[in-house]
């Protein structure tokens, strides 16, 4: 029985998601109550996106497997909701549990990834009551300019240079929406959306649109870093705490196991995403 879990929790407090002994992460507190609260074994769970140390989620989805047979008189989605709600730390909040349709995997059945990071120019009044979720930056940022830099980073490429490396992983994504708003005079949200991202992406990625936004780097600049075979030490790591995962998506029911199927696979620069 695969249960979907919808959850949100703020990263502050957190070593990231994925556990790691003796640090407090997202999944370690999450599988040390599920079987607590079901009176179950220990089991494991899957994530839609791993976060980083730091790193905030409004949207974040994975997925348990249960037993058939639980010692329950209920639903065991309500039956877990509530009992988590319960005994769950405040900085964790799980938003929906329900039972996950045939072919439904957490990490590989999602199509998008949703991001948000959000920052404060020079010059403007930053909201204290937000320190903990924006980033300062130290010079003025023009939203237009950033916005020409994005543009040239769309489409499927290999993200290397703004990705730190992996054994065994590919750094092959195609970046489909990346663009900065200003909300009235202050905070400025960069919003990016991939099938998926490499370790440090996002925080790469808008590290070097500041950076061209501000006019510390040119479009030839990025151009260039862009084209760079492996990770590019120019390009600066943005602070963690300005960035929220939002959202992530999945297609529809009948094309959740094929999706998962295909993105199992290794990618290259020559197969469709």
């Amino acid at each position: 029985m695969r249960l979907r879990i919808d959850l949100a929790y703020d990263g502050a407090a957190f070593h990231g998601w994925a556990t790691q002994p003796g640090l407090r992460t997202v999944q370690g507190v999450l599988e040390e109550w599920i079987p607590r609260v079901l009176r179950i074994a220990p089991v494991p769970l899957v994530v839609a996106g791993r976060t980083d140390a730091g790193v905030h989620a409004r949207g974040q989805v994975c997925h348990v497997d249960l037993p058939d047979e639980l010692p329950l008189d209920q639903d065991p989605c309500a039956v877990l909701l509530r009992r988590l709600g319960r005994v769950l730390p405040p900085d964790i909040v799980i938003r929906d549990v329900c039972r996950a349709p045939a072919g439904f995997d957490a990490r590989f059945s999602a199509t998008w990834r949703r991001y948000i990071y959000r920052i404060v120019d020079e010059g403007r009044v930053p909201d204290p009551l937000l320190r903990g979720h924006v980033v300062r930056v130290p010079h003025p940022v023009d939203v237009g300019a950033l916005n020409a830099g994005a543009g040239t980073l769309l489409g499927l490429r290999d993200f290397a240079p703004f990705c730190k490396p992996r054994d065994g992983a590919t750094t092959i994504r195609e970046l489909r929406r990346c663009s900065a708003r200003r909300l009235g005079d202050s905070v400025i949200e960069i919003e990016l959306v991939a099938d998926a991202f490499c370790h440090s992406m996002v925080r790469s990625l808008v590290g070097a649109l500041t950076a061209v936004g501000g006019s510390r780097r040119t479009l030839a600049w990025l151009e260039d870093v862009a084209a760079h075979p492996v990770r590019h030490n120019d390009v600066l790591v943005m602070p963690a705490h300005g960035l929220v995962l939002e959202e992530v998506g999945y297609p529809a029911d009948d094309q959740l196991a094929e999706r998962a199927r295909q993105a199992r696979a290794v990618r290259t620069m020559e197969e469709p995403s």
